[in-house]
């Protein structure tokens, strides 16, 4: 594979050597709708041990054949909308999205794992990923998810917890067995998962937060470089979700965003958390401190949604590191990786099409205002 590609919007972006996907399994009963790609950059994936093919093929073996949809993150809605940027975080980023004005968006909403007819239910985990439009040419993506670390750090370890958790034929589920053994060689994953799950559940996608769980660097005019991480905080008041699973409408939760957003937009404000020395810049398990420095960037607001099977964000591949001047990648490996694994996913997605079924939100559920 080439060192740069460019996908169908024309962005340049640096492909790492290898990818590597992760699904957060089942432990305790608890079960946790997470998929994500990654891969590490510089060279340590050789051919011989974890390649890209490898690992999307074993994406695919735990999710099933889906052709055309995206091998994460598979069910989903395009948005638009804009950033009402307040300058307040071009102290220290000089990308121009963050000077005083309007930025155009283009968003996906989407659940995360690579089932794209999987029934809404509040505890699957959902992702927020933008596409900054800045005045200047330049573009920001990036891709959020309602959890606050990730589950694990290496690269072997998200190939190997997605093994252990493909599910069981019989049953439907990954194997207890197989996810306790997981476990028992990766304490850091022990401690994420009882993050997550403490975590409080919101209702809808509306008033859920957002995290970027891996940290970058913004570079401001002076050349002064910051470790930092960054949040969408709803402005939607925040409401914990009904005990039960899924109703009688699959697409519940997408139906009541639809239905919201035909009413008003909806509004995130973009938090920027500033780290400090001794903060764990390449370790997406550990949380930084809760006392950390927040500068609050501005208000992301969405006010159109669309089908995926005609909307705006169908051909974005939500690259994290395809990036403006002012923002950098950091020691943490993860974004690099993900990069090489979406390009996969993109380039196996774009030679599917003719395959590709409706998507589950439909673009007529779109336009019924969420009624299916």
């Amino acid at each position: 594979m080439p060192d740069n590609v460019r996908d169908s919007t024309g962005a340049q972006r640096k492909l790492g050597a290898g990818a590597v996907v992760v699904r957060l399994g089942v432990i305790g009963g608890a079960v946790f709708c997470v998929a994500a790609a990654f891969a590490y950059a510089g060279g340590w994936l050789s051919p011989g041990r974890l390649t890209q093919t490898k690992i999307v093929a074993a994406f695919e073996q735990a999710n099933g054949p889906h052709p055309g949809f995206r091998r994460n993150h598979a069910k989903g809605v395009c948005a638009t909308g804009w950033l009402d940027s307040n300058g307040q975080a071009a102290a220290l980023s000089k990308a121009a999205l963050f000077a005083p004005g309007k930025v155009p968006v283009v968003a996906r909403i989407a659940y995360a794992g690579g089932l794209p007819f999987i029934p809404d239910e509040p505890a699957t985990v959902r992702s927020l990923a933008l596409r900054f439009l800045s005045p200047n040419g330049e573009e920001w993506r990036t891709g959020m998810i309602n959890i606050p670390v990730f589950p694990v750090m290496t690269a072997q370890a998200f190939y190997d917890q997605l093994v252990a958790s493909k599910p069981d034929p019989a049953t439907g589920k990954p194997d207890p067995a197989k996810m306790d053994a997981f476990a028992g060689v990766h304490p850091e994953f022990v401690a994420a998962i009882k993050l997550i799950k403490a975590r409080q559940v919101s209702s809808g996608f509306a008033d859920a937060t957002y995290n970027a769980l891996n940290t970058f660097r913004f570079v401001n005019a002076e050349g002064v470089s910051t470790p930092v991480r960054w949040s969408a905080v709803p402005l939607q008041p925040f409401a914990p979700a009904a005990a039960g699973g899924a109703t009688a409408d699959k697409n519940a939760m997408f139906d009541a965003l639809i239905a919201e957003v035909a009413k008003h937009p909806v509004q995130w404000r973009l938090m920027i958390t500033v780290g400090q020395e001794g903060d764990p810049t390449a370790d997406p398990t550990r949380p930084w401190p809760a006392d950390r420095k927040q500068i609050d960037a501005g208000t992301v607001t969405i006010d159109k949604l669309s089908s995926e099977d005609d909307g705006p964000c169908v051909d974005v591949n939500y690259d994290p590191m395809v990036l403006p001047s002012g923002i950098t990648a950091s020691d943490d490996p993860i974004p690099s990786a993900r990069s090489a694994a979406y390009a996969r996913s993109f380039t196996l997605r774009e030679g599917e099409r003719k395959e590709k079924p409706p998507s589950a939100v439909t673009p007529q559920e779109v336009s019924a205002g969420g009624q299916s």
